[in-house]
């Protein structure tokens, strides 16, 4: 099936980034064939902006990133939009996260993620060798990156413009007691609650997800109604998949969210899934409408 999307949205982990989180060079330029010829690449992510520079190759360009699962977007320096989580919001969960010694990470926008320095040693614990068997890999090494280089310990919460909650957790057991919580603190508070993986959850502002911070994305560039193509692997792209003309879930997305869609990669991302679809579906369209020599 040939698509001739105006505007494509990719996720990140499991779709442009592999297992051990890299994006190969084959995907860059396939991104940079299509901006060339006047197609629209965005990524749609629940990562950090911070966390995008850091684990993009050198060169990397799209015409815009959706991060934190639709509570920002950039273009450049340019700030298209960002949502912030309620302080009393903050305050309820970050209270009820430690009363349960679950594992957890406060981004603020465009700032270090934070951590109390009191909670270091149940974090800490959460992500200690070995690995568990049914944690992902590039999950295992994004939350060792952070406890190594990237959470800000702090003795006290500061500031008041967060993205989202990430909370992690060795057991499936555990981090759906989590999420069992967080559904009942829902019944007095309004906020989004989606996971990416089996063992996390994040917790962003009601009604924010990746489809609004595409619908945001979309009137910045004057692309409002245009074909939209979307990429991804898991349940905080459901929205997404939802909003674009045309759903495209990885080989290596579970079972249910192969079901959402319109179609699903011949290669996973470990196999650079991506690029070939890229390749084979978007470009080899381009190139059939392109006037002959």
């Amino acid at each position: 099936m040939a698509v001739n999307p105006k505007a494509v949205f990719l996720d990140m982990d499991g779709t442009i980034l592999n297992h051990t989180n890299e994006v190969s060079m084959d995907t860059k330029e396939i991104i940079d064939e299509l901006r060339s010829a006047g197609v629209f690449v965005f990524i749609a992510t629940g990562r950090s902006a911070d966390e995008l520079a850091e684990m993009l190759p050198e060169g990397f360009a799209v015409d815009g990133i959706i991060t934190a699962n639709g509570m920002a977007g950039y273009i450049g320096e340019e700030v298209v939009f960002e949502h912030a989580l309620p302080m009393d919001l903050v305050e309820t969960v970050l209270t009820k996260a430690r009363e349960r010694e679950i594992y957890y990470e406060l981004f603020p926008h465009r700032e270090p993620r934070l951590v109390l320095e009191q909670d270091k040693a149940f974090i800490e614990a959460a992500v200690r060798d070995p690995k568990p068997d049914s944690v992902q890999i590039n999950e295992w090494i994004s939350r060792q990156k952070a406890i190594e280089e990237e959470i800000e310990w702090t003795n006290e919460i500061k500031g008041s413009h967060f993205s989202k909650f990430y909370f992690f957790a060795r057991t499936r057991d555990e981090i759906n007691d989590w999420k069992i919580e967080l559904k009942l603190l829902q019944e007095n508070m309004e906020f989004s609650m989606t996971p990416s993986s089996p063992h996390n959850a994040e917790v962003m502002v009601a009604g924010v997800n990746k489809a609004s911070g595409i619908a945001q994305m979309l009137e910045r560039f004057g692309l409002t109604g245009c074909e939209t193509l979307a990429i991804g692997d898991s349940d905080n792209d459901i929205k997404m998949f939802e909003y674009v003309s045309h759903a495209v879930a990885m080989k290596n997305a579970a079972e249910h969210i192969q079901e959402l869609v319109d179609e699903v990669t011949e290669f996973s991302c470990d196999e650079n899934g991506v690029y070939h679809y890229l390749k084979t579906k978007v470009w080899a369209q381009l190139e059939a409408k392109a006037p002959k020599a």
